[in-house]
């Protein structure tokens, strides 16, 4: 195995910066809460993100996903109507967050997804999961497959629009992997989350998103609130093209909810940085081949590979490229032949694939009698 150091390579014009500290810390009155950069996955913050916990509204970001991928496979269209039916209908008859839908009417899918995200309508979820799936445990049912082939262990829905129920629960973690789905998978319908305002039926409501009215790099995800649960919220932010998620609940009150989630959310921002280590198709290291017409290749990755640093830490960063012994020619262009390890204190190492950045065609009969002479005389060719 071959290992090459890389960093004074790399990012000597990265390493101007001071010798690190100890990683940048904060502490919020969210009972759970985490931080995470969309770009690069690296979780910033983590307080109690994966203890159970009850969802509220934030479930509605499933059922969100549900009805956007019924939508992505032709299953639905937008100017579909659905039909209110007496259930659906019922939900406003209570004090919970509603759209506020005519019994026995027909409402376009476009207007139940704003009455669903920007006025938490639960009428609205009822009528889309009716509609879609025939049945609200038919669409409950689909939202828990989702949510296994998405990774979120910790999570179980019993329901379409977040009420409490014992069978209701979730981790901050697992919503913030969901808040990142929603956006990476349905980036057509992620506008939605960040209207201000919908009326329907004579009504008008405001976004519960508290900082899209004062930060205007914040474009959604959605709010939650029970009184078991608490105030909750799901935030995303973009600042110079780089994409902050972040999950806090268990907050006391409106006002905590919104001053905590800007709290996290400026501090993400002024603490953290994303750095670019290689850029696609840019040359990085070279590996040996063995009985190729050149005795090296150059190596390269096939995306661009960043990573997200303490900007006190980016002295401290290695880069590795590792090659598990010579290359047998012939060799295709893209084909992996090592990869590169990246760590830097207090983060866990992550690796890439490095790849071949050009074809080597493989030696003729006499070159690799005459290689394979050479290796047994002098250990190479």
């Amino acid at each position: 195995m071959t290992k090459r150091p890389l960093s004074a390579f790399l990012f000597a014009a990265a390493c101007a910066a001071p010798a690190s500290a100890a990683p940048p810390t904060i502490d919020t009155a969210a009972k759970h809460a985490i931080v995470i950069d969309f770009n690069t996955g690296a979780v910033l913050l983590d307080k109690a993100a994966d203890e159970r916990m009850e969802p509220a509204s934030l479930a509605k970001m499933m059922t969100a996903y549900v009805v956007f991928d019924y939508i992505k496979k032709g299953q639905a269209t937008l100017e579909d109507t659905l039909l209110v039916s007496q259930a659906a209908w019922a939900k406003h008859k209570t004090n919970e967050s509603n759209m506020f839908v005519a019994l026995g009417s027909r409402v376009k899918i476009e207007d139940l997804i704003r009455g669903m995200i920007v006025q938490s309508g639960n009428d609205a979820c009822y009528v889309l999961a009716e509609g879609l799936a025939g049945s609200t445990d038919a669409f409950v049912q689909r939202m828990n497959e989702v949510a296994k082939q998405m990774g979120l262990d910790h999570t179980h829905f019993a329901n379409v629009d977040g009420l409490p129920d014992p069978q209701e629960y979730t981790t901050a973690r697992d919503l913030a992997t969901l808040g990142t789905r929603l956006i990476a998978d349905f980036p057509d319908y992620h506008h939605y989350e960040s209207e201000k305002e919908f009326t329907y039926n004579g009504i008008k409501q405001g976004n519960r998103n508290p900082l899209l009215y004062k930060d205007p790099s914040v474009d959604g995800i959605k709010t939650g609130h029970t009184e078991e649960a608490g105030y909750g919220v799901a935030i995303s932010a973009v600042r110079n093209d780089r994409r902050i998620v972040e999950v806090l609940a268990g907050m006391k009150s409106m006002n905590e909810r919104s001053g905590e989630a800007q709290k996290l959310l400026d501090w993400a921002y002024r603490e953290f940085a994303d750095y670019r280590l290689v850029k696609a198709g840019e040359a990085v290291d070279e590996a040996p081949v063995w009985l190729g017409e050149a005795t090296k290749v150059p190596t390269t990755t096939a995306q661009d590979i960043y990573v997200t640093l303490p900007k006190t830490a980016r002295r401290d960063l290695k880069v590795t490229a590792i090659y598990d012994g010579q290359v047998k020619a012939p060799v295709a262009q893209g084909q992996p032949v090592g990869k590169l390890v990246v760590s830097a204190p207090d983060m866990p190492p992550k690796e890439f694939p490095l790849v071949a950045a050009q074809p080597v065609d493989r030696l003729g009969a006499m070159g690799r009698v005459a290689a394979a002479a050479g290796y047994l005389l002098w250990g190479k060719r």
